[in-house]
């Protein structure tokens, strides 16, 4: 799971790669922004805020914002895999939401920390490689539509949570979670909405933990 994964980002990386360029990025800076920040989608509103003609500041506030989902799998990743020492450094480096899903889609600790590492630091190596391949390339690759890359990452995320719809509850929450995102697109900044339906995703897991202790205790 973790290579088909890597292969399908990795490939994404090349046309992140040829838009940087065509926004008026190096080759340098463009592989400098995969190797160091290293999470696509803030990547790819910093490069298109810039080429909007928006501001360094704006640029990386649109960043952020994409990337504060990141934090929370931080949280997640630290408590699940408790990694140590200079591990720790890089797990932070590595934690995006491909490696989260791989870790969280296992069930056994080693099978946990393996899908975790395989996978964030193949997509590491992969999509740095890949947007230094875009960034030579240059514009003849820059519409990812043309090549159908626009849909692979979103075929790699289907493909991880297909197999963890087994239930009426998990169902549920990805139908909210989806209405959620839909209907405050139009309203809500870039990224904003991807935040809302996190929020309302823990909101659902606070309650039904509060539900399920309520009824452990009433049957006591």
């Amino acid at each position: 799971m973790a290579a088909s994964i890597t292969l399908a980002v990795s490939l994404y990386g090349i046309s992140f790669g040829a838009l940087a360029v065509a926004a008026g990025f190096s080759f340098w800076q463009t592989t400098a922004l995969s190797v160091l920040m290293f999470t696509g989608g803030s990547q790819f509103a910093f490069i298109g805020v810039v080429a909007a003609g928006g501001s360094p500041a704006a640029a990386f506030s649109s960043a952020t914002l994409l990337g504060v989902r990141n934090t929370l799998y931080g949280i997640q990743i630290k408590a699940l895999l408790r990694p140590l020492g200079l591990k720790k450094l890089l797990s932070a480096q590595v934690t995006i939401d491909e490696s989260m899903a791989a870790a969280t889609a296992q069930e056994t600790r080693p099978e946990q920390r393996r899908g975790f590492w395989l996978t964030g630091i193949g997509i590491w190596i992969g999509w740095s490689a890949a947007t230094a391949i875009g960034a030579l390339l240059g514009d003849a690759m820059a519409d990812p539509e043309a090549f159908g890359l626009d849909g692979a990452v979103v075929a790699a995320f289907l493909g991880l949570l297909w197999p963890r719809l087994k239930a009426r509850e998990p169902w549920a929450l990805a139908v909210v979670a989806a209405l959620v995102t839909v209907l405050t697109m139009p309203l809500a900044p870039a990224g904003v909405p991807i935040l809302i339906a996190a929020a309302a995703a823990i909101l659902w897991g606070l309650l039904a933990a509060r539900m399920e202790r309520a009824s452990q205790e009433a049957d006591a």
